[in-house]
């Protein structure tokens, strides 16, 4: 429940500060976890989650991605929205909310903080390869759109063995909640529950997520949302 009569301050450099003291946190664990050590054990953490989603029957990645591999522009269009749309639409989302003062704007940039901040012990203790790295699967961006992830400057902005849980879908299930609770427009609030399942599906195809992650991201994205509430 929001406390009465607390003013809520907008104050850019402190949105600019707590954005800027996350992605340092999420730095910090990517050189604590990146090293040779830490990619062998991201591997066999890999192999660990297909044979359990053997055993569950969710191994469906490398079939969809067969299905999906033949409509190159439709893979080209996918790997633009894994590299950018995502995450832009969150933070863009959140940008609109405190350019227009709204009074969900902390509730829900809170969630995004708790989300990313709770997701590093993961990142830290479980690191995993994403299916991108393995026999059986097509890394699509760079097979289709010609872009490595893993080689030269962008591959020092992100942590390549983060793919549990899935923080793409994590964003997808706050910023849903976001549109879903703050936006004026009734087409777009209708259209929100399905946001992050089709994240889901662009991390699918695109052979950097398994389907246990998109699971874990979305409870991870839940229980901020919840745990943000609570904070209100």
């Amino acid at each position: 429940m929001r406390a009465r009569g607390r003013t809520r301050r907008f104050s850019g450099r402190r949105e600019a500060a707590l954005g800027l003291g996350v992605y340092a946190a999420y730095l910090l664990v990517r050189r604590l976890v990146v090293t040779e050590e830490g990619r062998r054990l991201a591997a066999r953490n890999a192999e660990r989650v297909i044979a359990l989603e053997r055993r569950l029957g969710l191994h469906v990645e490398p079939e969809l991605q067969a299905v999906l591999l033949p409509r190159r522009r439709l893979v080209a269009v996918l790997n633009v929205a894994y590299v950018t749309l995502n995450v832009g639409l969150t933070v863009g989302w959140l940008m609109r909310l405190f350019h227009r003062r709204h009074p969900d704007f902390h509730r829900l940039r809170r969630s995004a903080v708790l989300a990313t901040v709770g997701a590093q012990p993961v990142f830290l203790l479980f690191p995993v390869a994403p299916p991108r790295t393995l026999d059986h699967f097509v890394d699509t961006i760079a097979d289709v759109s010609g872009v490595d992830l893993d080689a030269g400057l962008i591959s020092k902005l992100y942590d390549p063995i983060a793919a549990m849980p899935s923080i793409h879908v994590t964003y997808a299930v706050v910023t849903a909640a976001g549109i879903a609770e703050t936006s004026g427009s009734a087409v777009a609030r209708a259209l929100a529950p399905a946001y992050p399942p089709l994240v889901a599906l662009v991390v699918f195809s695109t052979a950097n997520h398994y389907v246990l992650d998109a699971i874990a991201g979305a409870a991870l994205g839940l229980g901020a949302l919840r745990l943000a509430r609570l904070l209100d």
